[in-house]
């Protein structure tokens, strides 16, 4: 089999599954602390500085705050599994080396471990989905549209986040990258605040960046309008999940089968 096939073979299912089973020990918890943190977001800052703030791009800020907080919830649940459950898996654990030693590959566990992180994120991006309708910020049905645009932003920084995962030697490494990547996303690209409100050079470095991309997506059809060019975002976040993928796929097969 060729290093292409094995890279897309269907037994990457067997590891997702896999991880599957071991977090529906803690599925309770975990779903708690996806719908705890959108709802603070959304009363804290939605209602509470909402309501000293004029409208945003002609609806309330708390609905302006939810169409960013989806995509924002999706990055930080992908990017945390790709980085420290993965880490924990590849070193710690070296539950790696034992799937490896079945009759699957590194190829099948990359691609596992993507799936499963953009998995774990859609569920993220799905409860600030509920939160926002449950709160009636929602515009109408178009809103369903951003389930794919939240599974797309999700592969994108599980790649990112194994990225990382593949160069870093301990959990320590992993806050270089929140600090200099997931934070300054988080301010530049449109969550909290209209990026017309940034100087040029900002605005600039922000179309560069893929939260940019999905909150451009996320943002209208919360509000139920169709995004601009939204083809163009959407290529811009697959572009970023395919080769994040495949230079994550390089870096970890470098680390593991030196």
């Amino acid at each position: 089999m060729t290093t292409t096939s094995a890279a897309f073979s269907l037994r990457f299912i067997h590891v997702w599954r896999r991880n599957l089973l071991v977090w529906r020990k803690l599925a309770i918890p975990s779903v708690l602390g996806n719908l705890a943190d959108p709802l603070l977001y959304m009363v804290g800052l939605g209602y509470g500085l909402g309501s000293m703030l004029p409208q945003m791009q002609g609806v309330s800020y708390v609905a302006f705050l939810a169409g960013g907080v989806v995509c924002s919830s999706t990055m930080m649940t992908a990017s945390f599994e790709a980085m420290y459950s993965a880490f924990s898996r590849m070193h710690v654990q070296r539950t790696w080396d034992a799937i490896i030693n079945a009759p699957l590959t590194l190829d099948d566990v990359v691609l596992g471990e993507l799936v499963w992180a953009a998995s774990k994120s859609v569920l993220s991006g799905c409860a600030v989905l509920v939160v926002a309708t449950t709160l009636g910020l929602v515009g109408s049905s178009l809103a369903l549209l951003i389930v794919p645009v939240i599974l797309l932003t999700g592969l994108v920084f599980a790649g990112l986040g194994l990225i990382i995962t593949a160069l870093s030697p301990s959990y320590d490494f992993f806050m270089y990258y929140f600090t200099l990547a997931i934070t300054p996303m988080m301010l530049l690209c449109g969550v909290f605040f209209p990026l017309e409100q940034l100087p040029g050079v900002a605005q600039a470095a922000a179309q560069v960046l893929p939260l940019s991309h999905a909150v451009a997506l996320s943002r209208p059809l919360m509000n139920g309008v169709l995004p601009d060019h939204a083809w163009l975002h959407a290529l811009v976040l697959a572009l970023y999940a395919g080769v994040s993928y495949s230079v994550a796929r390089h870096l970890l097969k470098k680390r593991i089968l030196k």
